[in-house]
């Protein structure tokens, strides 16, 4: 395990789902690979309870500071322990344990916003449930966004590869071509430049822009929207100094030697995205926010309540969400 001065925060997430379940098996490292040190903020009961149904013999430790949690991350999983009040059961979500699975994401937020660790890395919740509960934000992106006081983050998604951002996000197919603006890709545009420069190391990030119609429209006879919309956003990202290309059609967009060619694409709605993401990595999919002051990963997958306590949920995303938060630390200096 190479240096590290802060663990990154990994929050709780929904415990009637697969969390604890994908937590042991990540600090396990089924696939030999490298763990980035982390602490869980959670109820360290229900975490033993969770290894014990694995048969797995890590040591759940409950710890006072991130710093002991990072001088005993090799005897087992450090926890800076939140209490459920209901003892949870796999596939049946309490809206009475809502309260701590919110409280570990604020605690996790807190703890990288006083530099006593590196990154946040959430474990997927159950919106409906925290709804019940009194939560009033759509999801983890609006309520990093308050806690953070920053203004409209946005979502990449990434595998080796491949980086994607969706301009326009859950929305219906005609609402996200009615919403799309040219000030919503500009937008996007510059946040997506200054985190790669931040936190990924990237001095001069190469942006695609991908087109919304077939063909990009074919000059007009296909949609406007080119012409209209999207050109004029590439222009003003070009006018900023940002590389950015486009419109490109999105049907050649994403083969290897299209991908080699970018840093990350710029998409005009979900599942422009999310499909060849997913066609080219389903397991070790990993979703950043970025326009934050902070780094945020998480898995991409939510809380697999079908197959929750049956001991086959795969951990493989949210090992690569905590080795991608890992590298975003270190390249904004965060983790020293």
């Amino acid at each position: 395990m190479r240096p590290q001065r802060k663990p990154i925060a990994l929050t709780m997430g929904e415990p009637a789902g697969i969390a604890g379940e994908i937590v042991v098996k990540a600090w396990h490292s089924p696939d030999g690979g490298i763990v980035p040190p982390f602490v869980f903020l959670g109820d360290a009961g229900w975490l033993r309870a969770e290894a014990h149904a694995l048969r797995s013999h890590v040591h759940i430790i409950e710890v006072q500071s991130t710093g002991e949690a990072l001088e005993r991350f090799a005897e087992g999983i450090p926890v800076l322990p939140l209490h459920l009040p209901e003892r949870p059961v796999h596939g049946k979500p309490a809206s009475a344990n809502a309260p701590a699975v919110v409280a570990s994401i604020r605690s996790a937020v807190e703890l990288v916003q006083r530099g006593d660790a590196a990154a946040v890395v959430t474990n997927p919740i159950h919106k409906s449930t925290l709804y019940g509960a009194g939560f009033s934000f759509p999801g983890h992106t609006e309520f990093l966004a308050d806690l953070c006081k920053a203004p409209g983050p946005i979502m990449m998604l990434t595998v080796d590869g491949l980086r994607v951002v969706p301009v326009t996000v859950h929305l219906s197919l005609s609402e996200a071509i009615k919403s799309l603006t040219t000030e919503a890709i500009v937008r996007a545009g510059r946040i997506v430049h200054a985190a790669m420069r931040r936190d990924m190391d990237i001095e001069t990030p190469r942006l695609a822009v991908a087109a919304l119609n077939p063909h990009a429209g074919e000059s007009g006879a296909m949609g406007q929207e080119e012409q209209l919309i999207i050109a004029p956003a590439v222009a003003a990202l070009r006018a900023e100094g940002i590389h950015a290309d486009g419109p490109l059609p999105a049907d050649t967009l994403f083969h290897p030697q299209a991908r080699a060619r970018h840093d990350a694409v710029l998409c005009m709605y979900h599942d422009q995205a999310l499909i060849p993401l997913k066609t080219i990595d389903f397991h070790h999919g990993v979703n950043c926010t970025l326009g934050l002051p902070i780094v945020r990963t998480s898995p991409d997958h939510g809380t697999a309540f079908d197959i929750a306590g049956k001991g086959i949920a795969d951990p493989s995303s949210l090992l690569a969400a905590l080795r991608v938060a890992d590298r975003m630390g270190a390249a904004s200096g965060r983790t020293a």
